[in-house]
C-alpha cells in the first residue's frame, strides 16, 4: 500500500508518468484527477491519490484513447468501486468484441483464399442476397462496395448481379478488412496489391497486427483497473477495504 503521507509537487507528479506541469495542470482542471489542495504558499500539493488516478489515466489513455479516456476519468474518480468495475467491465467487453471480429475477419480471409484456386462452376455463381447472407452482412453493404470498386459482379442483359469466383473471393476480402476497421479507401488500396501480387499477405499482417494492438490495449486496461481501485479504496486501521468516496 502506498505511503499516505507523501506528498507530490506538480513537477514530481508529472515525472510519475511522464507528463509535463502543464499536462498535469490541465488533467487537474478536466476532473481526470481529484482537486489538489493548496499549501500556505498557494501551491498545489498532491497524494498518493492524485498519484493513483494520473497513472490510471495514463494506462486508460493506451487502452481507449486520451479523448475517451479524459471524458471517462472524471466519472470514474468520483464513482462507487461498483461503478467503476461496471464501466470497466463494459470497456473489456467492447475490446473482446473487437478482437472476435478480427479473428472472425482473420478466418474468413483464410477461407478466401482456400477456395480461390478451386475450380468453379459458373453455375454456383451467387446472387447479392446469398452472398450477403454467405458473409453476415447486408446486400445493401455489397452495391456500396460495387459503387467504390472493391468488388465488381457480373450483370446479367436485365442487370441482375451475379457473384462468380473473383467477385466472391473480392468480397471476402472486403468482408475481412472491414470487419477488422478499415476504411473503404485503405480497403481498396489493399486490393489493389492483392491483385498486382496475388497473394493476401499484405492483408493477414495488417489483422494480425490490428490483434497485437487488441492485447496491448486489453493489458493497459488491466492496469488501469489496478490504479483505479488503488484510487477507490483505502485501507483502515483494521485492514479492511473501504470507500474513497
Amino acid at each position: 500500500m502506498r505511503n499516505p503521507q507523501v506528498e507530490f509537487t506538480t513537477a514530481t507528479l508529472g515525472a510519475v508518468a511522464g507528463y509535463s506541469t502543464q499536462q498535469v495542470r490541465d488533467l487537474e482542471r478536466l476532473g481526470v484527477l481529484p482537486p489538489a489542495e493548496r499549501a500556505s504558499n498557494g501551491y498545489r500539493r498532491y497524494g498518493p491519490r492524485h498519484e493513483s488516478a494520473l497513472l490510471a489515466y495514463r494506462a486508460m489513455a493506451t487502452a481507449i484513447g486520451p479523448v475517451p479516456a479524459r471524458r471517462l476519468m472524471p466519472e470514474l474518480v468520483v464513482a462507487s468501486v461498483d461503478r467503476a468495475a461496471e464501466r470497466i467491465d463494459v470497456l473489456h467487453a467492447e475490446i473482446a468484441a473487437e478482437r472476435s471480429r478480427v479473428t472472425e475477419a482473420l478466418r474468413g480471409l483464410d477461407v478466401a483464399l482456400d477456395e480461390a484456386d478451386d475450380a468453379f462452376d459458373e453455375g454456383d455463381a451467387m446472387t447479392i442476397g446469398e452472398l450477403a447472407q454467405a458473409l453476415g452482412v447486408r446486400p445493401s453493404a455489397l452495391r456500396h462496395w460495387e459503387r467504390e470498386g472493391v468488388v465488381h459482379p457480373l450483370r446479367s442483359v436485365s442487370s441482375v448481379r451475379s457473384y462468380g469466383s473473383a467477385a466472391i473471393t473480392e468480397a471476402r476480402i472486403v468482408a475481412a478488412l472491414r470487419a477488422g476497421g478499415y476504411t473503404i479507401p485503405a480497403v481498396s488500396r489493399i486490393l489493389v496489391e492483392v491483385r498486382a501480387h496475388a497473394h493476401t499477405g499484405e492483408v493477414q499482417r495488417i489483422l494480425a497486427e490490428r490483434l497485437a494492438a487488441l492485447t496491448r490495449r486489453s493489458v493497459a486496461l488491466l492496469a488501469a483497473a489496478g490504479h483505479l481501485h488503488a484510487l477507490l479504496v483505502t485501507a483502515d486501521s483494521d485492514g479492511q477495504l473501504l470507500r474513497a468516496r
